[in-house]
């Protein structure tokens, strides 16, 4: 048998996964395969594909009919698993959970008396870590015995200067967890150890990244470490994102729930279904429709979503004390020319200036000769949760410990 860690990311109606081997004590390069089951509960599907690309071993198309929760879904995932790939064994599994909340800020090993801290970090992410905590339990079910590690989507922001994360509230509700945390962290980690790997003078420096997605958050680091976010308490603050509404003034909540007469359920459909990119075009959430269309709101939709990376740009390279390079990443970030033209068309100011044919091209390095670096750097989550999986469960090796180890954390001070 080979000893492999899976990794899941649940949603709310949907579990992403990937299984990487342990070899020689440490995590293969590549991953085994990846796949998703989405539709749980109304209409689901199943796909995979091999890791690297290629074709799956021979097996059985899984049936994803009865799918109806998330533990039936893990068990369509196993069945394929199994039938696929008959010699993996799963020693380990890694969770994406989106918010630790004050106290976690490193991968967790999950224990009985931790799990109930994080069932109270639903009260910080409703719509997140319930689905979260459904597919530990469902994976606790499948694997008894087999460590479980959690890994949170907060915890690479977590040494914020306290002006940085602090709202101007009484002090009591800072101390009570409402702070700014920022997101999208396991993916910010992986593109701070690429960077390093790809530009490591420039990967010491004053770096921003702009996570561009459905879900989208930039980033200001310095020495591969986050000094500020642009997402706060939750995952709704900063850029506007596919149908998210990005940054607000809370005014307009309040008059919503008192003059409008919403409810709560309705804002909060409001602000995180219905806005956003789709919001503002009234066609879609994907850059890719807005692209393609001729009607002048897909355009104006993009030219708002430039616009905030821009103006974020600035602010975050005031935070950090100026620019050495800027990412992208994220569906996005990584596989749209036009929109990280449109961004760096008016980035001039920064020495910022994109290879045409590069950009165009999806390349790694996308500047031009003479101009502050500029990246495309396809994420990686899963490679990241399978490192620190194997790492806590103890099956890494010391020269991959320290891998892990060199974005690990300090305790924050705030």
């Amino acid at each position: 048998m080979k000893p492999s860690v899976l990794v899941l990311n649940a949603g709310s109606s949907s579990i992403k996964f990937a299984l990487y081997a342990v070899i020689n004590a440490t995590i293969e390069a590549v991953e085994v395969c990846r796949g998703k089951v989405t539709g749980i509960g109304t209409a689901p599907a199943f796909h995979a594909e091999r890791g690297g690309g290629g074709g799956l071993p021979p097996h059985r198309h899984p049936d994803p009919s009865g799918i109806v929760d998330h533990a039936s879904a893990l068990s369509v995932i196993m069945t394929f698993l199994g039938d696929a790939f008959p010699d993996a064994e799963v020693v380990a599994v890694g969770h994406r959970v989106v918010h630790g909340g004050p106290h976690h800020f490193q991968p967790l090993l999950l224990t009985t008396e931790n799990e109930a801290e994080l069932d109270l970090c639903a009260t910080l992410a409703p719509l997140h870590v319930p689905h979260n905590m459904a597919g530990i339990r469902a994976a606790q079910a499948a694997f008894p015995g087999v460590p479980q590690v959690a890994c949170f989507d907060t915890a690479f922001h977590r040494q914020h200067p306290w002006v940085s994360d602090t709202f101007a509230l009484p002090r009591s509700y800072f101390d009570e967890g409402v702070r700014r945390y920022g997101f999208h962290g396991l993916s910010y980690e992986y593109v701070s150890q690429r960077l390093r790997e790809i530009a490591p003078d420039v990967a010491e420096g004053r770096v921003i990244v702009a996570h561009l997605g459905a879900g989208a958050s930039m980033c200001g680091m310095r020495n591969g470490r986050s000094l500020s976010s642009s997402m706060g308490f939750t995952a709704l603050d900063g850029l506007p994102m596919g149908t998210r509404c990005g940054q607000l003034d809370p005014g307009v909540l309040l008059y919503l729930l008192g003059e409008k007469a919403m409810s709560v359920e309705a804002v909060t459909d409001l602000v995180y279904n219905r806005s956003g990119l789709l919001g503002l075009s009234g066609i879609s959430s994907d850059m890719r429709t807005l692209e393609q269309s001729d009607d002048p709101r897909a355009r104006q939709a993009i030219d708002y979503f430039a616009y905030h990376i821009r103006r974020e740009v600035g602010a975050l390279a005031a935070e950090i004390g100026g620019v050495d390079a800027l990412v992208f990443t994220g569906g996005i970030g990584e596989n749209s020319p036009f929109l990280r033209r449109l961004v760096c068309a008016e980035l001039g100011w920064l020495g910022l200036a994109l290879d045409e044919a590069k950009n165009a091209a999806n390349a790694v390095e996308i500047a031009a000769a003479s101009s502050l670096p500029c990246f495309a750097i396809p994420t990686n989550e899963e490679i990241v949760i399978a490192r620190h999986t194997a790492r806590l469960a103890g099956f890494a090796s010391d020269e991959a410990a320290d891998a892990a180890r060199s974005t690990t954390l300090a305790a924050p001070t705030g």
